[in-house]
């Protein structure tokens, strides 16, 4: 394969086979954006493991659970900078042929390419205008965002906590001790190694909050009262004071 000459693809394997590969890329970041979150992990995959229609991405960096009966085509592009630099990506969409997450190359094209090179070349799309990262934000968070207040008030508490996302085709997991907030650019950006969350101002107007066996969970609604797939698990200390949160009972 060559990104010159097929720089975006249709892929004609199975997503099962595809992804099967990933463990031969070198770091790989798994990206996707839902509602006003974006919510990615990145490292190596250390493992892919498929059972029925389930396809699990583990390993220290990793942690999430693809549907096959969602994801149904990959299509690999190469179309992606960042500084001159390319950045491949398997872009694992539905029927519809809608990208619901990304699997983006970190160490760029030679190890993607090797680990796609027993496929042979797909067919040939044309390339896509690209959304620029970050864009559709504010220049700055205002103050009472209850996205920033909250996150403030569970990196008081001093609990760890999870933060997953869950949309069609996909469950991605993170957990561990939340890094400091740090507001731009419109975002509420939580950021460390393995693990991004970028949360757009205004995204979240609501928890709703349910609790069972000593774990609180607390799903992100938007204005109109939907969820929007981000979720936090926890102790109920670590939410104690997380402002306009509505408690489900049951």
């Amino acid at each position: 394969m060559n990104n010159e000459t097929n720089p975006r693809e249709k892929l004609a394997q199975a997503p099962a086979e595809i992804l099967k590969r990933l463990s031969a890329m070198g770091r790989v970041m798994l990206s996707t954006r839902s509602g006003g979150a974006t919510h990615e992990r990145m490292g190596v995959v250390e493992a892919v493991t498929i059972t029925g229609n389930e396809v699990r991405l583990s390993g220290a960096f990793h942690d999430s659970r693809i549907d096959l009966a969602t994801v149904v085509r990959i299509v690999a592009d190469r179309t992606s900078k960042m500084r001159e630099r390319v950045l491949p990506r398997l872009e694992c969409q539905d029927a519809s042929g809608e990208t619901l997450f990304s699997l983006i190359g970190l160490d760029g094209l030679e190890p993607f390419d090797k680990a796609l090179e027993p496929f042979g070349a797909g067919e040939m799309l044309e390339p896509i205008q690209r959304e620029a990262p970050g864009s559709g934000g504010s220049a700055d968070v205002p103050e009472d965002d209850l996205g920033a207040r909250s996150f403030a008030a569970i990196l008081a508490s001093g609990e760890p906590i999870a933060i997953d996302i869950e949309r069609a085709g996909l469950f991605q997991h993170w957990q561990g001790a939340l890094p400091e907030p740090k507001p731009a650019m419109g975002f509420v950006n939580i950021m460390q190694g393995d693990f991004h969350l970028h949360l757009k101002a205004g995204a979240v107007s609501s928890w709703e909050w349910t609790e069972s066996a000593g774990t609180v969970v607390l799903e992100a609604r938007d204005s109109e009262g939907k969820g929007f797939g981000l979720v936090l698990r926890g102790p109920a200390a670590a939410f104690a004071e997380v402002p306009d949160v509505d408690v489900i009972s049951g």
